[in-house]
């Protein structure tokens, strides 16, 4: 009996350790691409083992969640790992957040726009496809990824205004995608004061920003999602295809917010994520997620 025990223990090990060796750890390299006055923001690249700067790759940037207000860009790094591991150059970016920054979520979208438009410019120096560069996110991070292909204004008026922060596809993982008066985050938007006036929340949302222009998007979400509720996302859906843009929807039955980083589900949507990307040209070949993380 001992000695199947410890053959069995010895066997899920082994087993265990086969699992782990199959990922494929990639250490990011921090880049400084803003400072503001509350402080420097960088992105964190994460590049292909065989990665050669004579080459052009395509290229993915990830914005964290936490309603505005918390998150940092590790949210993204097992995600960002594996996207550089199939060849993409994969950046996960930091943002003004109100509880580091003291700031609303419209300073938040100026981040996220400078951050592409930082990779574009720089795409040259970075050996990156400025054609092919994705954005994505969850929830808070989902809607920053978003507001960059659909929201107009709040960029920042000391860059180069005709380098384009719009990215050339979409992923999001529950996106928070309507800032309007009957959505979650509306109060989080109120907070910003131009003057003597408040701006409107709407300015804010992807959802009325929508347009011919729009990325082809894939969201991902849960049905028992409360945040971001099913018939937001179908909105959304219906009206993208409306202008004749692609619009995946993936509904994953009984999950909830932040489901995405969990057990298969992260596997899962990591998959659909990268179909999607390759059916955009972004990736060739076999999806690895399962090999790595099974």
């Amino acid at each position: 009996m001992y000695k199947f025990r410890f053959f069995l223990v010895s066997f899920l090990l082994s087993c265990t350790l086969f699992s782990q060796n199959n990922k494929v750890f990639i250490k990011s390299e921090k880049v400084l691409y803003k400072s503001t006055e509350q402080g420097d923001l960088n992105l964190y690249f994460y590049r292909p083992l065989n990665f050669d700067s004579s080459k052009t790759y395509n290229c993915i940037i990830f914005f964290h969640g936490g309603a505005w207000n918390n998150g940092n860009y590790k949210q993204f790094e097992r995600q960002a790992m594996y996207f550089a591991s199939r060849g993409m150059i994969a950046i996960s970016a930091e943002y003004r957040i109100k509880s580091k920054h003291g700031t609303t979520p419209f300073e938040s979208i100026e981040d996220a726009k400078s951050a592409i438009r930082f990779v574009r410019k720089n795409s040259k120096s970075y050996s990156i496809n400025n054609q092919r560069i994705a954005a994505a996110g969850g929830s808070a991070g989902g809607h920053l990824a978003a507001s960059t292909a659909n929201v107009k204004g709040f960029d920042n008026s000391n860059e180069n205004l005709q380098v384009s922060s719009k990215p050339n596809a979409l992923v999001l993982y529950n996106p928070v995608l309507d800032t309007g008066p009957d959505a979650w985050g509306y109060n989080s938007f109120l907070r910003r004061m131009d003057g003597k006036m408040t701006i409107n929340p709407i300015e804010g949302s992807p959802f009325h920003g929508i347009s011919k222009d729009s990325p082809p998007t894939i969201i991902l979400t849960g049905t028992n999602d409360k945040i971001v509720s099913v018939e937001m996302i179908s909105r959304y859906k219906k009206k993208m295809e409306s202008f004749n843009v692609r619009c995946d929807v993936i509904f994953y039955d009984g999950a909830e917010h932040s489901f995405f980083n969990k057990g298969e589900d992260f596997i899962d949507t990591l998959l659909k994520s990268d179909l999607f990307l390759k059916s955009n040209w972004y990736l060739e070949g076999t999806p690895t997620v399962k090999k790595q993380y099974q």
